[in-house]
C-alpha cells in the first residue's frame, strides 16, 4: 500500500514543473547580451531570436545589449536573475571561461551560477589591419621592433580577441600598446581609419569590409583557406598556429531554471541550428554552426574553463576587476 502511494504521487510532484513549462513564454524573454549592438554576437543574437520566435508558438523573444566591465555587467545581470526562463545570457568563450581565468575578483560562477542550454556556433579569428597597412604578418612584426611601436585594438581587455594579439606581440618581441574596446564593431571601425595599426576580430565582423578592400586580412585561424576571400592565408601556412583560436557562442539561463523550458529552448535551437538555409545565412555572416544540447554543452564549458586557464598561465594577461 505504502509502494502505491508513492506511485500515485509521483506525477503529482512533477506537475508544477510541466504545467510552468506549457505556460511557457507567458510574456517576452530577454536575451540579453555583454556586449554593444554591431558585434558578432549581437548579430548572432538577433538572428537567432527571431528564429526561436518563429519556432515556438507565441513567443516574443527581445536582445537586451547590457556592456561594460569586460562583460562581465551583462552576464552578471543573468547570473542574478529570477530562475524563471525570462532572462537569458547569450554569451561566449570570454563571458563563460576565459573571465574565470582572467579576472581576479569575478562576482559570478560562469559554471555553477548557469543553468547551459545549447552551444550555438562558432567563428574564426582574423588579423586585419587598414588597408593600406602592412601586408603581411613579418611586416607588421617588423612595425613593432627596433624602435618601432605600434598599438592593436581588441573587443575588450581579457577577449580572445585581446589574448591571441598579445600571445602574437610577445611572440615577436613587438613593441605594443592595447587598446581595449567595449566589443568590435568600434574597434573595426578605428582600425578602418587607422587609429590603431591591428585588430584580431571575429571573422564575421571584418569579413565585408575585408571584401570591400577596406580592411586588410593578413591571416585566419580557419582549417583552410576560406572560398569567399582565397588571398586571405591561414595562421597554419604563417607557422602561426598559436594564434588560430575560434570563439564559440552559447545560450545559458540562470542557476535553477525550469529543467522543462530548458529542454524546450535547447531543442528548438537545435532543430533551428539543422535546417539548411540557417546554417547557409550563418554561414554567410562568417559562423560555424556548432549546435551541442544542454548536457554535453555543459561538459564543453567546463573543459574549456580550464583550457582558458591554461592560455592564461601562458600570457599572463590577468585583469584588475
Amino acid at each position: 500500500m505504502i509502494r502505491r502511494r508513492a506511485l500515485l504521487a509521483t506525477p503529482v510532484i512533477a506537475l508544477p514543473a510541466i504545467a510552468q513549462a506549457q505556460a511557457w513564454p507567458a510574456r517576452p524573454v530577454r536575451i540579453v547580451l555583454a556586449y554593444p549592438p554591431g558585434g558578432s554576437t549581437d548579430v548572432l543574437a538577433r538572428t537567432l531570436a527571431a528564429a526561436l520566435q518563429d519556432a515556438i508558438p507565441g513567443s516574443a523573444f527581445v536582445v537586451d545589449n547590457r556592456p561594460g566591465g569586460a562583460a562581465v555587467v551583462g552576464t552578471q545581470a543573468v547570473a542574478q536573475a529570477a530562475p524563471d526562463g525570462y532572462t537569458l545570457a547569450l554569451g561566449n568563450n570570454q563571458t563563460h571561461a576565459a573571465n574565470a581565468a582572467m579576472l581576479r575578483s569575478l562576482p559570478y560562477d560562469p559554471v555553477a551560477d548557469f543553468a547551459p542550454i545549447a552551444r550555438l556556433a562558432a567563428v574564426h579569428h582574423a588579423l586585419v589591419v587598414p588597408a593600406n597597412g602592412p601586408r603581411t604578418l613579418a611586416e607588421l612584426a617588423a612595425k613593432g621592433k627596433n624602435g618601432g611601436r605600434v598599438t592593436y585594438a581588441s573587443s575588450g581587455a581579457g577577449s580572445a580577441s585581446h589574448v591571441i594579439a598579445e600571445t602574437f606581440v610577445r611572440r615577436e618581441g613587438m613593441n605594443a600598446t592595447h587598446i581595449p574596446y567595449r566589443g568590435g564593431a568600434q574597434a573595426t571601425t578605428d582600425t578602418v581609419a587607422g587609429t590603431v595599426d591591428f585588430f584580431v576580430s571575429t571573422w564575421p565582423q571584418v569579413v565585408a569590409l575585408v571584401k570591400d578592400g577596406r580592411l586588410r586580412a593578413l591571416g585566419i585561424g580557419a582549417p583552410a583557406r576560406l572560398p569567399e576571400t582565397p588571398d586571405v592565408p591561414t595562421f597554419a601556412e604563417l607557422n602561426a598556429q598559436d594564434l588560430a583560436v575560434d570563439a564559440w557562442f552559447g545560450l545559458w539561463a540562470p542557476a535553477h531554471a525550469p529543467a522543462p523550458v530548458v529542454t524546450r529552448l535547447s531543442d528548438a535551437l537545435m532543430g533551428i541550428l539543422a535546417q539548411p538555409a540557417m546554417r547557409e545565412r550563418l554561414n554567410s555572416q562568417g559562423f560555424v554552426a556548432a549546435p551541442m544540447p544542454a548536457e554535453p554543452f555543459a561538459a564543453f564549458q567546463r573543459e574549456e574553463v580550464a583550457r582558458w586557464q591554461r592560455l592564461v598561465d601562458v600570457t599572463g594577461i590577468r585583469i584588475e576587476g
